[in-house]
């Protein structure tokens, strides 16, 4: 990923919260036959430095033969992005020297993927998820709440995935390249449009500190 130095985020706690709050992420893997990709959702669970990342597949998903256990991958997690229209820098009146662009923040993770087909690990992982995203639910729905034995027959038709991280690139592209009067002309106008927008705004904010 090309990260000019004013859009590098360097800091590791922040890729990992991105990640956290945006845990929908692209998978890409070279296969024999070409470039696999594949979408789902992951859970970051710690380990050492940078951590793991797990999740799972369907058995009929042909990811888990296509390519092999120990493979290098990426793992790309978007973060709040939007346009950004000329007309929010103040200093387009005094020249007229602009032009629209895309502001955002993503994470590129590298990592060694392994499949596992243990029941065991793959209802731990379902469980984790589970819990992470009902969380906010007023009434999280819970696996007492499906008939016996019905989440334990799924099992079979499942394949887990975690993958060793062993890098992660963050960029923040928030406007640091324009000018404060520009930066906060970016906030105003974004604040006034979409909840997505107003999210970037913040960020754009938080990049000014």
């Amino acid at each position: 990923m090309f990260i000019p130095k004013a859009f590098r985020q360097e800091n590791i706690q922040a890729c990992l919260a991105l990640m956290q709050a945006y845990p929908f992420a692209t998978l890409v893997a070279q296969s024999d036959e070409g470039i696999e990709v594949y979408h789902l959702p992951m859970v970051l669970k710690p380990n050492g430095e940078s951590g793991l990342l797990q999740g799972h597949i369907a058995k009929a998903n042909p990811l888990w033969q296509k390519v092999a256990s120990g493979t290098q991958v990426q793992v790309i997690f978007n973060g709040p992005n939007c346009y950004i229209s000329p007309n929010h820098y103040p200093t387009k009146a005094e020249d007229g020297r602009a032009v629209p662009t895309w502001n955002y923040a993503v994470v590129h993770v590298q990592g060694k993927i392994n499949f596992t087909r243990d029941p065991d690990w793959i209802m731990t992982c379902i469980q984790d998820l589970t819990s992470i995203h009902e969380a906010d639910s007023a009434t999280p729905w819970t696996f007492d709440e499906a008939p016996p034995g019905y989440i334990e027959r799924m099992l079979p038709a499942i394949v887990g995935i975690e993958i060793e991280i062993t890098g992660i690139q963050g960029k923040w592209k928030l406007s640091q390249n324009q000018p404060r009067v520009n930066q906060q002309g970016v906030i105003n106008g974004l604040n006034a449009l979409t909840p997505q927008s107003q999210q970037v705004a913040t960020m754009v904010e938080e990049a000014m500190k």
